[in-house]
């Protein structure tokens, strides 16, 4: 088995609010790995006191012993009940109803010698090799397909949009968003690898166009994840130096697990 795993805050000054992990289980059987990435909140009060980070590290950690130790339980449920872990720990001292309630992005993988399971929530990237090398995006692409004045300010996405039919849904405070998530399951054989990002990793695809997402699995493979970072930064630089760094960060969190079940 081959694991790889970068991740790089976007600013240095600034904690990391991504998470990631892959988990083995001592009876050497299948894997599975996490990604997270945390919803970084306008200025403003959250209805908690807890910080972005505080928050993806406990959801990322109950989640890696449950996908781990219950492997019978299905990805959404695992989700489901990480999210009331979660939520239980800081419910009496916070407003876990605001729309800004610390929350995350989804990525989780498990594989066993029959299958691979799959659960994608909101815009991190999962990417599934074949053995003939076909790479397949696995994806909830329900934000990138909302219209762009949708998006025009924070108060607006929050009311209409924000874990809200028709809009997107993030994993917060509340367990029944897991069954919103995009999930699947493959025959093993049809699966020799897997890649994780976050949408800060994933800009090389979606925002530069430095190629499609086979392309950028072949990178990653190839050189690695920290490889595809640091080229993406390198495109943030240069974009920013040119004046045009767009909506958005210049520099976001950017994570990248990579594994050869």
């Amino acid at each position: 088995m081959r694991t790889e795993l970068f991740s790089q805050p976007g600013d240095p000054d600034r904690p990391n609010e991504d998470f990631a992990s892959v988990g083995l289980p001592a009876c050497g059987q299948g894997g599975s790995l996490v990604v997270l990435d945390g919803v970084t909140p306008p200025r403003g009060d959250t209805g908690c006191s807890h910080t972005v980070p505080w928050f993806t590290a406990r959801l990322g950690g109950a989640l890696t012993e449950l996908t781990v130790s219950l492997p019978d339980v299905p990805l959404v449920d695992a989700l489901s009940r990480a999210i009331a872990r979660t939520a239980e720990t800081h419910a009496a001292t916070c407003d876990l109803s605001h729309p800004r309630t610390p929350q995350a992005t989804v990525v989780l993988a498990r594989w066993s010698p029959e299958t691979v399971e799959y659960l994608v929530l909101s815009d991190s990237a999962l990417l599934a090799e074949s053995p003939d090398g076909t790479v397949t995006p696995l994806l909830d692409d329900r934000l990138s397909r909302l219209p762009r004045a949708a998006l025009a300010t924070d108060a607006l996405v929050d009311a209409t949009l924000r874990n809200r039919e028709g809009g997107f849904f993030t994993a917060a405070a509340d367990p029944s968003v897991a069954a919103r998530a995009v999930t699947g399951v493959l025959p093993r054989g049809e699966v020799t690898a897997l890649a994780a990002l976050t949408d800060g990793a994933a800009r090389w695809v979606e925002r530069f166009r430095e190629g499609d997402w086979a392309d950028c699995f072949r990178l990653v493979r190839k050189e690695g994840p920290r490889a595809l970072v640091d080229r993406v930064r390198e495109l943030e630089r240069a974009r920013a130096a040119q004046g045009c760094a767009g909506r958005g960060k210049t520099h976001d969190d950017a994570t990248v697990v990579y594994v050869e079940p």
